[in-house]
């Protein structure tokens, strides 16, 4: 098996390593694991591509790519330049510094570089380790993906739904805030909400007078609805979210009809 793997914290990232590891495992003794990463973080960039100004990639190594660009300028320069060739059966992102469960979703650059890869028709999985204080102080903050990482992916290829739909589903895969000997198991979920909690700015006056803002994320220790993603985490449960990139509400569809045409 080939296996493109990215992130949005940088090619320099300790979760890209751990990501590195999980995808040797699966690719197996024959199989190859190629490195396409930011030069520099990018979290926060969701779904972004640098469509108006070109990304400069450059090879570090055997099989290890950087690009001043986001996740999804990242596969996309896997696909249509580093493995133009020879494109990968799987495309994985991670393993990102903190959740991307709930509303995270929708910011996550982790996330976004998987979605690029359903969109290019590869089967795609985003993984993401979450920061708490049963495991902010560990050696290894990441144990939980570590340990568990190449089994939840595993259990996905061998039976997660893999359709060829336009908008086909692809995977978001959250681990506990745990240590991995006290991770109780994966359950499936929805995406959840955090209620009450928001991003926010906070301003800043810099000492040549200059104003500036920084985005203050909200409150990660906030359940949300028992059988969605955060709500297992906070649980110590590994949650495993499918998703696709279609974000049209279809259950309004048929009132909105009804009320407009």
């Amino acid at each position: 098996m080939r296996i493109l793997i990215t992130n949005d914290d940088g090619i320099n990232a300790p979760g890209l390593k751990v990501l590195e590891a999980i995808a040797t495992h699966i690719a197996g003794p024959t199989g190859e694991v190629w490195t396409v990463a930011p030069a520099f973080e990018q979290s926060g960039v969701a779904h972004c591509i640098s469509y108006v100004h070109p990304t400069m990639i450059a090879e570090l190594g055997p099989r290890r790519f950087a690009a001043e660009g986001s996740p999804a300028d990242c596969v996309l320069a896997g696909l249509y330049d580093v493995l133009t060739d020879n494109p990968p059966d799987l495309v994985l992102s991670g393993v990102n510094r903190g959740n991307n469960a709930a509303e995270n979703v929708l910011y996550s650059g982790t996330v976004g570089g998987a979605m690029e890869a359903a969109l290019q028709g590869l089967p795609a999985i985003a993984l993401s380790q979450y920061y708490g204080p049963g495991n902010v102080t560990l050696d290894d903050p990441f144990e939980a993906a570590a340990q568990h990482g190449a089994g939840v992916v595993r259990k996905l290829l061998d039976a997660g739904h893999w359709d060829q739909t336009d908008y086909r589903v692809f995977y978001n895969v959250n681990f506990p805030p745990l240590p991995a000997a006290e991770v109780r198991g994966t359950r499936v979920t929805s995406q959840g909400y955090r209620r009450e909690t928001r991003h926010s700015v906070e301003p800043l006056v810099a000492p040549n007078g200059r104003r500036f803002l920084w985005v203050r994320g909200g409150r990660q220790d906030v359940p949300t609805e028992p059988g969605s993603d955060a709500h297992a985490n906070l649980e110590g449960y590994i949650s495993v979210t499918p998703l696709r990139a279609d974000l049209t509400a279809h259950d309004r569809l048929q009132a909105l009809r009804s009320a407009i045409e």
